[in-house]
């Protein structure tokens, strides 16, 4: 990569802020509703209380809560509500991360650590399914732990006896998703979390995505299995703010059934000359703004704000899957409890139909495994409604006039073929 100078004289911020403007008109749209899984958005009305609530700690520094109790104080009472709403009682403990990579990355250290001290554990290992978010694969790789990747079944949920057969010596935790990220479908985790106690492992759920999602669902009336502090062996849960929550990036929790867990997770430094030095995750300087924000909203919002948002989402992501499925060779895998879910077809490419929605402003990852489109309805999403799938079925139809064109090339090509007349 080639080096860039500092401009010599500095920019007027008209010029500065409108050179990133132009920059950012190349980015995808998310504010159309054709994003899916990147940002997470209610309103504009709920952007102004976050930048406010932001940018009010845009200096503030959470790696010394001494100097800014503040900070401490949003974070706690975070962890608490997050707790409550997740089954815990006043024995959970948590910290704030910078995204689910950090909450799992904690996760994982964790529990090589309190595998080492109580168990004397020196080549640990994990079990998760293979629909398990690879984060926590980075942090093997971070923290020489072994992750041993179990199948799921059919419907891509964890295999319970597939993970029982994996269970070794070495074993120190159990993993299972709440949903998985590729098909939206919660793993057995109370199957797996008895599992993990009968063998004496700790157990992690990763609510990344639903642990912001999934408690109103219920209480919406939608079924959904259990994930939670409520399962008994569940030791650790990872639920990110920046998704479900909508709180403004970066932030996430990870939590543990005890501060004695928890302990685990820490570091401190009592010999530096500096003074003792202690932190709790990853980062050392933490920003106020994500915990401020956080904290702000969900106190705006309250339990009534966020059962009405998940309701307008559920029905949204009802509408999405019920047009898919009624489109000829496209299918929803599996029975997504909330609002992710991946779509796929048994009769052509879904990556070329990705191709055509590109062309028209959507984006939507591709995935493997088998391959499929992933879908995150979100708030955003809900002004599009059902109008989605009528784009969705168009940009089929024009997938499959390209595939059989490009058939009619490639055969009209290996029939003009000049005949090789060249002696054998």
């Amino acid at each position: 990569m080639p080096t860039l100078s500092l401009p010599k004289s500095g920019k007027t911020k008209a010029d500065i802020l409108a050179s990133m403007r132009r920059a950012r008109d190349k980015d995808a749209q998310w504010q159309n509703g054709k994003v899916f899984g990147l940002v997470y958005h209610i309103s504009e009305e709920i952007d102004d209380l976050l930048k406010e609530a932001y940018t009010m700690f845009f200096s503030e520094n959470g790696l010394n809560p001494t100097a800014f109790p503040s900070l401490s104080k949003f974070e706690n009472e975070i962890i608490a509500m997050a707790s409550n709403l997740l089954g815990g009682d006043d024995k959970v403990a948590g910290t704030m991360t910078s995204g689910g990579t950090e909450s799992l990355l904690m996760a994982v250290k964790t529990a090589r650590d309190y595998a080492r001290a109580k168990r004397g554990i020196t080549n640990p290992e994990i079990i998760l399914p293979s629909t398990a978010h690879p984060a926590l694969d980075k942090a093997g790789e971070y923290f020489n732990v072994r992750m041993i990747h179990i199948p799921v079944r059919d419907d891509f949920r964890a295999d319970v006896e597939a993970t029982r057969r994996a269970i070794t010596p070495n074993t120190i935790m159990l993993v299972g998703s709440a949903p998985s990220y590729p098909h939206g479908v919660v793993d057995p985790i109370r199957e797996l979390a008895a599992l993990a106690q009968e063998h004496g492992l700790l157990f992690h759920t990763d609510a990344c995505v639903g642990g912001f999602m999934l408690p109103f669902v219920r209480k919406l009336g939608y079924p959904v299995p259990d994930f939670d502090f409520n399962v008994p062996g569940v030791t650790s849960i990872s639920a990110d703010l920046h998704k479900y929550a909508y709180a403004a990036k970066p932030a996430s929790l990870v939590l543990y059934r005890t501060s004695e867990l928890r302990r685990h997770q820490m570091f401190v430094s009592t010999d530096w000359p500096g003074g003792i030095y202690p932190s709790a995750g990853m980062a050392g300087s933490r920003p106020g703004g994500p915990v401020a924000a956080a904290w702000a909203l969900l106190n705006y919002l309250g339990e009534d704000g966020y059962l009405e948002i998940t309701d307008i989402v559920m029905r949204t992501a009802k509408i999405f899957q019920d047009g898919i499925n009624a489109i000829p060779g496209l299918k929803v895998l599996s029975n997504p409890e909330m609002s992710v879910f991946a779509i796929a077809s048994d009769s052509m490419d879904v990556y070329e139909l990705a191709d055509e929605l590109a062309l028209r402003g959507w984006h939507l990852d591709r995935q493997i495994f088998p391959p499929s489109l992933h879908v995150t309805v979100n708030y955003v999403h809900a002004q599009a409604g059902g109008g989605v799938s009528h784009r969705f079925g168009e940009c089929r139809r024009k997938s499959q006039q390209a595939r059989a064109k490009k058939d009619r090339d490639e055969v009209f090509s290996q029939s003009c073929k000049p005949v090789d007349k060249s002696p054998a």
